[in-house]
């Protein structure tokens, strides 16, 4: 019979710090995170269409945070198109002290 390798130093640390909270009694997931919360009421529709649209994408794509790309591709299934060429610079609105 072949003999188990010991685990290693860290893999011993990590197995008795770290605690699985979704595998405890009474943890389980208690709904995803939204990046607009509650907040929909507060948006006007197309805003609300947007948030909508983010959360469903983060919840289809298990993700918590989306990228700026991934924020275009949602844009686009939504129908918005650039009409700006991508060569217009904006000026920044930060003041600088």
């Amino acid at each position: 019979m072949g003999s188990a390798e010991a685990p290693s130093l860290t893999e011993q640390i990590k197995e008795e710090t770290f605690i699985d909270r979704h595998k405890e009694p009474g943890t389980g997931v208690r709904g995803e995170r939204r990046q607009f919360g509650n907040s929909y009421h507060n948006l006007s529709p197309e805003g609300q269409q947007l948030a909508e649209a983010i959360d469903a994408y983060k919840v289809d794509h298990h993700r918590r945070y989306i990228t700026t790309d991934e924020l275009l591709g949602v844009l686009g299934r939504l129908g918005y198109t650039q009409s700006l060429p991508p060569t217009v610079k904006f000026e920044s609105t930060f003041e600088v002290f």
